[in-house]
């Protein structure tokens, strides 16, 4: 058995954690979606695959941190559910959240299962390789979209982004970023483990870092110091490992100035410079303080029950603010104020409360002893990941992504799981003791879900067909708004064909909820004009 899941594992890894950080092609409306869906498909046959070796009869008790995580999980999906009862949040906007929040609660079940029955070495392997292949084929695409951005033809590698950054096929350099230090921390503990010659590794980390570079990130540049700091602090690390960990700031400094004397000499446009020290970082950095301060305006005015799940876009388009921030936002870009202002003081501090007890008990188990006949465990560099999304989601928010969101909580469940008492090499049965007798029937369900759901794709995506025999498009609309996951898209695309008022103002009032950019305020509150709403038109158009 161990055998072969050192084996297969690997390869389920590769397409639950590789593969959707390198689909390049999009499937409007969502520019995430297939990605997305690879993810959670990825993912629901990895758990399959992982519950068959848990033990089956009912477990003890699952650990008080887990039980700590998924508490605050289940504040979530409930605020979720119950969104559309207190306001006007589409279903199928609800229905998607509390679906990807019960994915990502089953992974971190996952992670203390398998971590609880002595696998987990074994499938922190498989996600280190994982990690280290999309991170890789990663710092090949940012290669390309900087030096040779004629080879990007969309498809196959993403194009560069306007203003020059590396984007790699996720196509968000922050995002890019995160992923190569996860990458960068898988390759820390595979040359610990002996599963990758140590030289090699510290080459692949050079050439991520490298990569890192040309994204121009700024949590990029946050992740290299926490990399260090790690470095610094875990004596269990080999001394060549902590002195290229010590470096990796070093290596950075001189990568960044390399990249800016051939951007100077070739007369090219180096975007990390404009990041870090220009009027462009500024400005950035002001408009992310001001759409904060507008959170925090929003939390002044609605602090016991927030402004609702899934809300802020909403609440922040409708509320006039002295200073607002530029453009337009479906997010206050920190996971913390995201929880207060859409769930309120209360229930929002619960929640950072259970994360942190949570958090606190992963660290505790990482710093006890578990290393198992010579091979080190790999909590530390699981908990690494863990608190390098957290502290990138202080800024933005990748966990709204499956392919952020999955990984970290399964490596959040392996800190959860404790120290193994199995031989890592080579486990054999234990007694149960962990949640492993629901996984199998989780893990189908989220397989038959995430099928379901490309199913329900299909009539949204019908909305951007321009073929010459299709449906018309009033009809494909007609058909899109019963998608029970997606249908909040076809709102949004009647507002701007519908020409009846009446009937734009009901799916307006829907469509509001995804985004309120420039072409559905118009069609709005020309709606409520032609209708006779004369002071709510003139209070959107201005």
């Amino acid at each position: 058995m161990a055998v072969r899941c050192d084996r297969i594992w690997p390869l389920a890894a590769l397409g639950a954690v590789a593969a959707p950080f390198l689909i390049a092609p999009s499937l409007l409306p969502s520019i995430s979606f297939l990605n997305q869906t690879m993810a959670l498909l990825g993912w629901g046959l990895w758990l399959v695959l992982l519950a068959g070796v848990l033990p089956q009869p009912a477990p003890a008790r699952w650990p008080a941190g887990l039980r700590s995580l998924l508490a605050a999980f289940a504040i979530l999906v409930a605020a979720a559910i119950a969104g559309p009862l207190g306001t006007a949040l589409p279903t199928s906007i609800s229905l998607s959240a509390a679906a990807m929040l019960s994915a990502a609660a089953v992974a971190a079940i996952a992670g203390t299962a398998i971590q609880q029955a002595g696998y987990g070495a074994m499938a922190f392997r498989a996600l280190g390789i994982a990690l280290l292949v999309a991170g890789l084929a990663s710092a090949s695409i940012a290669f390309v979209q900087t030096y040779a951005p004629q080879w990007a033809d969309g498809y196959w590698l993403a194009e560069r982004s306007l203003d020059g950054r590396a984007i790699g096929n996720i196509r968000q350099s922050n995002q890019l970023s995160t992923l190569l230090l996860w990458a960068i921390a898988a390759a820390v503990w595979l040359s610990e483990a002996r599963a990758l010659r140590r030289p090699i590794g510290i080459v692949f980390a050079l050439l991520m870092i490298f990569a890192l570079v040309l994204t121009g990130s700024r949590a990029g540049l946050v992740g290299i110091v926490m990399l260090a700091l790690w470095g610094a602090l875990d004596a269990r690390l080999a001394r060549t490992t902590r002195i290229a960990m010590l470096l990796a700031p070093i290596a950075y400094g001189l990568f960044f100035f390399g990249a800016s004397a051939w951007a100077h000499y070739s007369q090219e446009v180096f975007v990390g410079a404009g990041r870090f020290g220009s009027n462009a970082g500024a400005q950035s950095m002001s408009h992310r303080l001001s759409l904060w301060s507008n959170t925090l305006e929003l939390i002044r005015a609605h602090p016991w029950l927030g402004v609702g799940f899934g809300e802020f876009n909403f609440a922040w388009s409708l509320t006039p603010f002295p200073d607002r921030a530029v453009g337009f936002a479906d997010h206050s870009h920190s996971l913390p104020l995201q929880f207060l202002v859409e769930l309120g003081l209360p229930l929002g501090l619960t929640v950072l409360a259970l994360l942190g007890w949570a958090l606190w008990s992963a660290g505790q188990n990482c710093s006890k002893p578990a290393d198992v006949n010579g091979v080190p465990s790999p909590l530390r560099s699981a908990l690494f990941m863990v608190l390098l999304v957290l502290v990138h989601s202080l800024l933005d928010y990748p966990l709204w992504y499956a392919y952020f969101l999955l990984p970290a909580t399964f490596a959040f469940g392996l800190c959860l799981g404790g120290t193994a008492e199995a031989d890592t090499a080579s486990p054999v049965p234990l007694k149960p003791t962990g949640p492993s007798f629901k996984l199998r029937p989780a893990a189908l369900v989220l397989l038959l879900g995430t099928a379901f759901s490309v199913y329900d794709y299909h009539r949204i995506s019908a909305l951007t067909s321009a073929k010459e025999d299709s449906v018309p498009l009033v009809e494909r609309i007609a058909a899109a708004r019963s998608s029970v996951f997606y249908g909040h898209h076809a709102e949004y695309a009647m507002t701007l064909v519908n020409k009846d008022a009446l009937e734009v103002l009901f799916a307006a009032q829907h469509a509001a909820h995804i985004v309120l950019d420039a072409h559905l305020l118009q069609a709005w509150a020309t709606a409520l004009n032609a209708t006779g709403d004369i002071e709510r038109a003139k209070f959107l158009a201005q």
